[in-house]
């Protein structure tokens, strides 16, 4: 039997406090492989939030031996974000992460490697982090899980924000953002040490090495070293969201209170990532990709061009499965829809892209597609033309 794993990026996990990382993709991605006549398990895994590469490579590794990977017919890796990375990691010909060849025998058994939002160049969100502003973040982050004072703190919060949700409600704003984490997520928190919330703040605080490695110098050496394995089919989909301040596109506009403020919170994340660096510039797609990615947005492709965390340009590697229009989350699932009981979900961000129900069916059908084609045994796969230009200086 194949098997795909689905890999979460910075910040990640499987499932934590009742909220799923990649939101219905298993399902959504089962149904599209099972409609073609493709029996393949979908596995979603778990990571070391924001640490190395490396360790997230080795555990994504460790993983796929635990679930039975290595007695798979073949392999799929779908990462989101970081986990794009960490899929190259392992799959990179002679690496050694650890002293057997566990990783050649993964690789051996790997077909596609497929990367969603993925900062193959960095993004200058990771340069934010490693700033004073954002190790004061961290540091908040840490104390809250490091004393008694500050769980009870957060717990009271989360109690808090219950209650909050309820007294909206109240006021007619049902089916928002706060409603669905308050049911999903706060309502589960307790203030102790094990409690899966804090687990979480504990790894976040004890390794952060991913912080220096996402920056766009740092990537610069990764893939320097990191190569792709020839027999392995490298396929990308881009994200990329409408401009702050950009008029919303037809059909989409504010909704909500809550709508407003997280657009308010997209758009000064939009910003930072679109702060490019000079000295390390993102490759430029050749001109048939590039002509592919700009008719599918609605405002110019440039290197500012971003979907809030990770620029669009960064994001190409190997072929080019498909360009999103939407945010950096969309395409895990986090976005506003109903569910089949008729309750809303709200998305973590709001960039007013219009992204939907159809667009993410859409995504996880192409993504089915391309590993269906690179898991065939007639599959030839052409790696002799070059994806993007090198880099100018």
């Amino acid at each position: 039997m194949h098997k795909v794993y689905l890999v979460p990026g910075f910040f990640g996990f499987d499932q934590m406090e009742g909220m799923s990382y990649f939101r219905r993709v298993a399902s959504v991605l089962q149904d599209s492989l099972a409609e073609r006549g493709f029996e393949a398990e979908i596995i979603e895994l778990n990571t070391a939030p924001t640490s190395s590469i490396r360790r997230r490579a080795i555990s994504l590794m460790k993983a796929v031996e635990r679930t039975g990977g290595l007695e798979a017919d073949s392999i799929s890796f779908v990462g989101h974000s970081t986990g794009g990375l960490d899929v190259r990691l392992l799959l990179s010909p002679g690496v050694k992460l650890v002293p057997d060849d566990l990783e050649d025998q993964v690789a051996r058994l790997t077909t596609s490697a497929i990367s969603l939002s993925t900062p193959h160049f960095g993004t200058p969100m990771a340069n934010f982090f490693t700033s004073m502003n954002g190790r004061h973040l961290l540091y908040l982050l840490s104390t809250l899980i490091t004393s008694k004072p500050g769980r009870v703190g957060s717990w009271l919060g989360a109690r808090a924000l219950v209650r909050l949700a309820r007294v909206d409600d109240l006021l007619g704003q049902r089916d928002n953002l706060l409603d669905s984490f308050a049911d999903d997520f706060f309502r589960r928190v307790r203030p102790n040490h094990s409690d899966e919330l804090f687990a979480y703040l504990t790894e976040v605080a004890a390794d952060q090495g991913a912080l220096l490695q996402l920056t766009p110098e740092a990537i610069d050496l990764f893939n320097a070293a990191v190569l792709d394995r020839a027999d392995v089919d490298y396929v990308s989909y881009v994200t990329a969201a409408p401009p702050p301040g950009m008029p919303p596109l037809p059909g989409v506009s504010p909704s909500s209170f809550y709508e407003s403020s997280t657009y308010m919170v997209f758009s000064l994340i939009h910003r930072l990532t679109a702060r490019e660096s000079r000295q390390y510039p993102y490759p430029s797609p050749h001109v048939e990709m590039a002509d592919e990615i700009q008719s599918q947005l609605p405002f110019d492709l440039t290197q500012r061009t971003n979907d809030g965390v990770v620029p669009t340009l960064s994001q190409v590697w190997g072929r080019l499965g498909g360009v999103i229009l939407g945010d950096h989350l969309d395409v895990t699932g986090q976005f506003s829809q109903v569910d089949d009981d008729g309750r809303r979900y709200e998305g973590w961000l709001h960039c007013r892209a219009g992204f939907d129900e159809a667009r993410f069916q859409q995504l996880w059908s192409s993504v089915a597609t391309n590993i269906i084609e690179s898991s065939s045994p007639d599959r030839v796969v052409d790696f002799s033309a070059e994806t993007v230009e090198p880099l100018t200086t």
